[in-house]
């Protein structure tokens, strides 16, 4: 009898559980590209170890279920997390209050505090919190053994962080840094149509010029668009854009072709990949054209590994840079020829041009005055940033 008990017992349970988790998969609402931190960004006194952090992050689709992921992938010694929590935060970044109420703390396979070696990622146990599309969130944590010279982060956070001495929560006269050190996605269980795009970049898609706090990245206004438009309104975006990064070799961070098969592949219900690599490269030293070939090269490993899981590729020419350092008759012949291989080798499932969006329409070798970050004639401004989100079609993110 209690074996027919325990049977129906099990049965009753599966068939109360199954229909609410039917069809349901993990998909990230929020990620960010990694690397080891450069000395001047690492994180200011008093430091990681033994102290607490406060970090902010937008997230794009909304959910009820998270969990979150830290990483320890590029430091030398390990990070223990004694506990950490989440939260909605009362700002885009601005302070570091949080909303009260909305607190929960984080476990790691049942426990409040995790050691993570170096080379790891770690995943905390799903908790109930809800976020609404563009939640503001926090990430608390609070750490003991923690190096501040070796540390794995994401230098252009465009957004504040708040670090205290000692294991507290009164963050009120908080060290800021403008980076996030060791968080590393956030995901959400979702329904089957909620998918993820991620966008393998640089410091244009990093946001360089956007505006500190207030999430104007142009990934960030392409979310916006997306979560108004009815197909499109379960689409996270993910940006995956690291200042001063190549595809090829040197620049910031580990390469395009490095790091794409983690930042890319081990992102949790990608759908879609844009790839917005290169001005580094053909900005730099050396034939242009010849880098320009040997990108091709690696976007066309990238997209034959995407289509073996069914996840579509769009390219992305690269944007001008006339007036910048990096201009001469060969870099722009590198461009051109790059841009022209996008636009028409049938290799991508679709072209998101924001070189014809950006050009300057006395000179599209240029780009527009008005979209000019300090006029260095490569980044964008804010407003530049819109336009970028703007011209993309949404279509390509319906199916």
């Amino acid at each position: 009898m209690k074996l027919k008990s325990f049977i129906l017992t099990a049965v009753m349970t599966a068939f109360v559980l199954t229909p609410a988790n039917a069809g349901k998969h993990w998909v990230a609402t929020w990620a960010t590209a990694e690397q080891v931190v450069e000395p001047h960004n690492c994180p200011p006194a008093p430091g990681l170890q033994n102290n607490s952090i406060r970090q902010i992050v937008q997230t794009s689709i909304s959910g009820k279920e998270v969990r979150v992921k830290f990483s320890n992938e590029f430091s030398q010694g390990p990070v223990t997390i004694n506990a950490a929590e989440i939260a909605h935060a009362a700002t885009a970044g601005a302070s570091s209050d949080i909303v009260a109420g909305t607190e929960v703390s984080l476990t790691f396979n049942g426990s409040k505090s995790v050691t993570i070696q170096p080379g790891q990622l770690v995943t905390s146990d799903p908790v109930k919190f809800p976020m609404a599309n563009r939640q503001n969130v926090a990430i608390t944590m609070h750490l003991g053994e923690a190096s501040s010279t070796s540390v794995t982060g994401h230098p252009g956070s465009r957004t504040d962080s708040y670090l205290i001495e000692g294991q507290g929560s009164d963050f009120t006269n908080a060290v800021k840094t403008a980076h996030w050190y060791i968080i590393n996605a956030i995901e959400i269980k979702a329904e089957k149509k909620a998918r993820a795009i991620v966008v393998l970049g640089n410091s244009i898609t990093d946001g360089r010029g956007s505006t500190t706090n207030e999430q104007n990245r142009w990934t960030d206004n392409l979310s916006r668009r997306l979560l108004a438009n009815k197909k499109t309104s379960r689409v996270s975006v993910l940006n995956m854009g690291l200042g001063g990064n190549c595809v090829l070799q040197g620049g910031l961070g580990p390469t395009g072709k490095s790091r794409y098969p983690r930042d890319l592949f081990q992102q949790e219900g990608v759908k879609y990949i844009i790839l917005f690599e290169g001005v580094n490269d053909l900005g730099g030293r050396g034939d242009a054209t010849a880098k320009a070939t040997q990108i091709e090269e690696v976007y066309k490993q990238i997209i034959a590994e995407a289509h073996e899981r069914g996840i579509k590729v769009y390219g992305a020419p690269v944007m001008q840079f006339k007036g910048n350092n990096y201009y001469s008759e060969n870099h722009e012949a590198g461009r051109q020829q790059l841009n022209q291989w996008i636009r028409t080798s049938g290799y991508f499932d679709g072209v998101i041009d924001f070189d014809a969006a950006m050009g300057n329409p006395e000179d599209p070798a240029q780009l527009n005055p008005k979209y000019l970050f300090e006029n260095d004639y490569l980044h964008p401004n804010a407003e530049g940033y819109v336009q970028m989100g703007n011209c993309i079609d949404l279509n390509l993110f319906e199916k």
